[in-house]
């Protein structure tokens, strides 16, 4: 599928609302993750963990993620898309002020869970709701959307530290629920005006048939190795700084610049992918950029932090990539959700066990030898799966 050549104003045209839902969903699908691990050496102090829940709470996004990807097509099916959109924004308002109200590590993990479950959601609803909304401009949609997200991924990194030491801990953690209540309005109006459950051009039970094809089963592993490397580097990347020297602000600002590189691929993928049949190349060169990435941080850590940093933002090129593929590989709204709900749903599967091994073979062995041996072959078997995914097809020629 590619973009269609329209006036310059067609891409609003008659959707504004849907245009700026869309948009203010996509900026509210990451604060919970990356406003929280900057701050974990603080809240080790607070509430007094260790490791262990340092590593249960870097795991909880992508479990949370892989539990909603998952449930979130049948939830489609009975209230629709905008009302799941909605919900989605209700939890993460919700989940966001439990946790910045905690008064000890229970509430911390009940409030991330909460707000977890609404981006969890979010995840999987907003490529269909492109597909829905603008199956004429894709690629523009999908630029756009992903870079938002990515913004919103890179802004609390860079402010969480900053902010609990302005104010405090609270408030630094609670302030990203104000930009999700904001996106339940336009949610709540789309909501409003349409019905549900909607009608889908699709088998029933066509979500359950995506596990049998190497479609499904290929974009699974590419999102979930690129997710479990992601959040891997998220939960661990700031303690690895600080135990090479570094401080806990400059391992927010690594955070930061990770997440921000994630706005170059952003902003390149969806165009590419559109143009090209089989974008197999970017995730090889992905894959040798991830490599480099991994051998600077365990060989020369503080040599160059900033340029590691830069590359491991650049390695997950992958992430966008995948995200777009949904809607390229589909042919209906329908087809969308179902490749959205199994790809994110079976790859944050496998990605919630990421950040816990990375930590668990680093408090075994004191070092990041094995945790980076561990990356290193998650980042093979998402090649292997890109290879299958990368190929022109679409999932409902396998129904």
């Amino acid at each position: 599928m590619t973009d269609t050549t329209r006036s310059p104003h067609s891409l609003l045209r008659g959707r504004v609302l849907a245009f700026v839902a869309i948009v203010l969903a996509a900026v509210n699908l990451r604060t919970a993750v990356t406003s929280l691990t900057p701050l974990l050496n603080q809240l080790e102090k607070v509430f007094n963990f260790g490791s262990t829940m340092t590593g249960v709470l870097g795991m909880m996004p992508t479990a949370a993620f892989a539990l909603f990807g998952l449930s979130t097509p049948t939830i489609t099916r009975r209230i629709g898309l905008e009302r799941t959109a909605l919900l989605a924004m209700a939890l993460a308002t919700v989940g966001l002020l439990i946790r910045a109200g905690a008064g000890n590590v229970g509430m911390l993990l009940v409030g991330s869970g909460v707000a977890l479950a609404g981006m969890g959601i979010g995840n999987v609803v907003v490529p269909p709701l492109v597909k829905r909304y603008f199956a004429d401009r894709v690629g523009t949609m999908s630029t756009l959307y992903i870079t938002v997200l990515q913004a919103g991924t890179m802004v609390p990194a860079l402010l969480a530290v900053p902010m609990a030491e302005a104010y405090d801990w609270r408030i630094s953690l609670g302030m990203w629920a104000l930009l999700s209540l904001a996106a339940m309005l336009p949610w709540l109006m789309l909501a409003r005006s349409t019905r549900a459950p909607e009608a889908h051009n699709a088998p029933v039970h066509a979500p359950g048939r995506v596990w049998r094809t190497s479609l499904g089963w290929g974009l699974a592993l590419m999102f979930g190795m690129t997710s479990l490397i992601t959040y891997s580097m998220f939960t661990w990347l700031p303690k690895m700084m600080i135990e090479a020297g570094a401080s806990p602000a400059f391992g927010g600002v690594t955070v930061a610049v990770f997440s921000a590189l994630g706005l170059v691929p952003s902003l390149l993928m969806p165009a590419l992918a559109v143009r090209l049949r089989n974008p197999f190349p970017i995730v090889a060169l992905a894959f040798a950029i991830n490599l480099t990435a991994f051998a600077g941080l365990l060989f020369a850590p503080m040599s160059a932090p900033l340029l590691w940093a830069t590359l491991l933002g650049l390695g997950p090129s992958t992430f966008p990539l995948a995200l777009t593929l949904i809607n390229l590989r589909t042919r209906t709204p329908a087809g969308s959700a179902a490749l959205s709900g199994f790809m994110q749903g079976v790859g944050y599967s496998f990605a919630c066990l990421g950040p816990l091994l990375f930590g668990w073979l680093h408090g075994r062995t004191d070092g990041w030898t094995l945790p980076f041996a561990f990356l290193t072959l998650c980042a093979m078997v998402l090649l292997t799966g890109a290879w299958f995914a990368c190929r022109p097809q679409h999932l409902e020629d396998h129904w």
